[in-house]
Parts: C-alpha cells; sequence; structure tokens
C-alpha cells in the first residue's frame, strides 16, 4: 500500500483479515467494474443468478456442496443468522460459546461474545453459557441438559489472541453435539476463506459444521457475509431475509475472490508461507508464537504498542494486535516468502535493545 506522500507500506494486517487476495487485484478491480456497468444492486425481491453461481462455487471450494448458503452483509450479521436459524431448528433458547470468544457486535452476537465492555445492558442475556475452550467435561456437563440450540464456536479464535481449538477437541465437539441435539456452529469469519492453509480452519480436524459462518476475506473489502447450512436443516421462506446481502456487486466480489483463489492456489500458498513465518518466528527467544497458516499471534512478555510503532512509522510494516501483549498477522493470502523474510529482518532489529 502506499500513503498520499508515495511511501509504500507493506501490510501484514489486511484490515482484519479482510484482504484475502491483495489490494486493487486486476482481476478483483476488472469483475466489480464490469459488473457496474451492468447492474450494482437489485433487492432479493427478484432472482439474481449471481448468488447461485456463487453458491456453487463455495460449495465446491468449500468442500460444503450440499449446503445452502444465505447471504448478507457482515460477520456479526452472518453469526445473528446462524444462531437464530439453530434455534428456530432445534426449538431451543440456550446457546453455549467460548471465554474469549468474539462473534461480533449485533445483539445476538454480542451476547455470544466473551467481552462485558462491549455489551449493553439491552444485550446481557440469561440464554448464553461460556466454558473454556478446549474443556470437554466443561461441554458435556452443560449440553447433557438438553437446553442448548447450538455451540458457537471460531476456528481459531482471532480477537482473543490467535488461541486454537484442538483437533481432538473439535472431534468431541461434533460428537457431544450431535449426541445432546445440538446444533454446531462454526464461526469461520476470521479463520476461513483459506487463512490457515485449508477453506475453514475447522476442516484441519476433519468434522463437519451444521452452520458454517464467514465473512471477512469473503469480498476482499466488499462487505458480504454468509451462511452454509448443512440439509439437515430446513429453514422456510421469508425465515431469513435480507435488503443488501447477496446484491449484485457483492456478488461480482466473493465470485472474483474464488477464481483468484482458486487460480493462484492460494489456499496452497498460505500454509506454505504460513508456516514457514511460524517456524522462523519460534526461533527467536522470549517469544511464543500461536497459529495456522497465515493466521498468527506473536505473544511477548511485555506490551506491544511501541514495538507495533515503531514497525509502522519506522520501517512501514502494518501489523495488528489482540490485547496488551499480542501482535496478531493476518496477511494478504498472496503474501510471498521474500515478504515474510523483511518482516522477520525488521522484526529482530527492532527487538535489539
Amino acid at each position: 500500500m502506499y500513503d498520499d506522500n508515495g511511501q509504500k507500506y507493506l501490510d501484514l494486517y489486511g484490515g482484519h483479515a479482510v484482504i484475502s487476495v491483495g489490494h486493487s487485484h486486476p482481476y478483483y478491480v476488472k469483475m466489480l467494474a464490469e459488473q457496474l456497468q451492468r447492474i450494482g444492486f437489485y433487492s432479493n425481491s427478484v432472482k439474481n443468478d449471481l448468488q447461485e453461481r456463487l453458491a456453487e462455487k463455495l460449495g465446491q471450494h468449500s468442500n460444503y456442496p450440499d449446503y445452502a448458503l444465505f447471504l448478507c452483509n457482515s460477520g456479526a450479521e452472518a453469526n445473528e443468522n446462524a444462531l437464530k436459524l439453530a434455534s428456530f431448528h432445534t426449538g431451543k433458547k440456550k446457546i453455549l460459546a467460548f471465554k474469549k470468544a468474539f462473534h461480533g457486535r449485533t445483539s445476538g452476537a454480542v451476547s455470544a461474545t466473551d467481552n462485558p465492555s462491549i455489551s449493553a445492558p439491552f444485550n446481557e442475556t440469561q440464554h448464553v453459557t461460556f466454558v473454556p475452550l478446549n474443556d470437554t467435561n466443561a461441554v458435556e456437563n452443560e449440553l447433557k441438559s438438553g437446553e442448548y440450540a447450538a455451540v458457537i464456536i471460531e476456528g481459531i479464535q482471532g480477537v482473543a489472541g490467535i488461541f486454537m481449538p484442538s483437533d481432538d477437541f473439535l472431534k468431541q465437539l461434533r460428537t457431544l453435539c450431535t449426541t445432546y441435539n445440538a446444533v454446531l456452529i462454526l464461526d469461520e469469519i476470521q479463520s476461513g476463506y483459506g487463512r490457515t492453509g485449508r477453506f475453514f480452519a475447522h476442516q484441519w480436524a476433519d468434522i463437519k459444521a451444521d452452520i458454517a459462518t464467514t465473512a471477512k476475506g469473503m469480498g476482499n473489502g466488499f462487505p458480504i457475509g454468509g451462511v452454509l447450512i448443512a440439509p439437515h436443516i430446513k429453514p422456510r421462506h421469508g425465515m431469513l431475509g435480507t435488503t443488501f446481502g447477496g446484491n449484485h456487486l457483492a456478488c461480482a466480489a466473493a465470485l472474483a475472490v474464488l477464481d483468484i483463489m482458486e487460480k493462484e492456489m492460494l489456499c496452497q500458498n498460505a500454509e506454505l508461507v504460513g508456516t514457514y513465518a511460524i517456524n522462523a518466528l519460534r526461533e527467536y527467544p522470549n517469544v511464543e508464537v500461536r497459529g495456522r497458516g497465515l493466521m498468527i499471534g506473536i505473544e511477548m512478555p511485555f506490551a506491544v504498542s511501541d514495538l507495533r510503532n515503531k514497525l509502522l512509522f519506522q520501517h512501514h510494516i502494518f501489523t495488528g494486535n489482540a490485547g496488551t501483549n499480542i501482535i496478531r498477522l493476518l496477511p494478504p493470502l498472496n503474501i510471498g516468502k521474500p515478504e515474510i523474510d523483511h518482516f522477520l529482518t525488521t522484526f529482530k532489529a527492532c527487538l535489539q535493545p
């Protein structure tokens, strides 16, 4: 990226994992421009064949070809509709979520987010219970009551600081949800769309979600979200609705992203380059590194604000953070080893006294 003075910056944050195929990728720009020349928007009162094309292509890429797709505008909206749909499907009210979870800022999604500072009194509810991540016993102790409509879990907890549910835990969670008739919702809004080297992070555990939610990298900056819904869940017409969701421009953006990901093999690149970066960072002393692919958390034994400012203002490298001590890296999926090497060299220099 470049500022208004022409200064070049290396973006290792991608606007919260939104920029999946790079800023202003020529094919992406072309697809949006051509669509705008035809029609930019009409409501869902008329058929939009771009939605059908997107549903088919997303089903193929995500390995969920038989799932239905509901299109919306954001990750919070996707989770909101997923929770609502699970409650409709089961007839139950309660939701099980995990400590440090972040699922969005709208009313239902923020109720399932473990951060009281962003939840107004209006959002407070007795319908959500939080249990520790990777604690199978705690999950079963709640689910065996039979009161839960759904369990919602991030493929990797992003805002919390890149904390991963273990593959074994996800397998056990899948079994428990089936046993106790709770819908398993995988929030893949930050961890999905190829970021970890699989299309969705939970696919490392070789499980299937009942509902998977997606957004961020889906449109490379154009607002779009999606809810993938298993065949055994039957939403009736009008149960979910949206004015802007799945509009022509949003679908064109999402189709362009999937085309680029396929042509440039970006899932494979995310795994290759991400593993390279993680292994290199783990060689540094006093640094804890977590993550998969290009979803990386670097926990330092000190507050990282000065370090991030140094990287940005002296070396022109964008990074993110999670809390006080964690640097979060969520670069575009087409980043290469030369850019990672530049960051590694600079990061190491910045750590020198």
